[in-house]
């Protein structure tokens, strides 16, 4: 009676097949890290979009001449969108993350794909975000190496 209730686990047993390959998904502790840093990042941009780069007075004051942190910050982010550095360095990290995966170009990634669509550099952040979900498909790192070849011998 034993075995007919573990027959589905004894037959894999016997047969020898082997598991799944894990899947390169971010644990639990990289989530309470990331979600945080990709809403932080989100919150930011939209906050220069809105609170900054598209404010009128601010605009115009800047334009105006006026030195101020505001002016310098909203130059420094105009730059950085015109030449789409929040879209490539997002297309980059994703990229990196897609050949091998692991947890800083995901975050990366994540964090500049964040900024790249709100900053107005949405194809770009885009197909990063594509290919950003197309990794978590991937082989885990270490399972790929470990299960590349026999298992070595203990004794010896």
């Amino acid at each position: 009676m034993t075995h007919a209730r573990n027959w589905p686990m004894t037959r894999l047993v016997m047969t020898g097949a082997a598991l799944p390959p894990k899947l390169f998904l971010p644990s639990r502790r990289d989530m309470v890290v990331l979600a945080p840093l990709a809403l932080v990042a989100l919150g930011a941009a939209l906050f220069l979009r809105y609170g900054i780069i598209q404010n009128t007075p601010i605009g115009l004051a800047c334009e105006a001449g006026e030195e101020s942190l505001t002016c310098t910050v909203r130059l420094a982010v105009i730059l950085l969108f015109v030449r789409s550095v929040f879209g490539w360095t997002a297309l980059v990290a994703a990229i990196i993350q897609l050949i091998r995966p692991n947890r800083v170009a995901f975050g990366i990634g994540l964090i500049a794909a964040m900024l790249g669509l709100v900053l107005y550099n949405l194809r770009l952040s885009a197909l990063a975000v594509a290919l950003l979900v197309l990794s978590l498909a991937r082989v885990a790192p270490h399972t790929k190496a470990a299960s590349a070849g026999p298992p070595a011998s203990e004794g010896g």
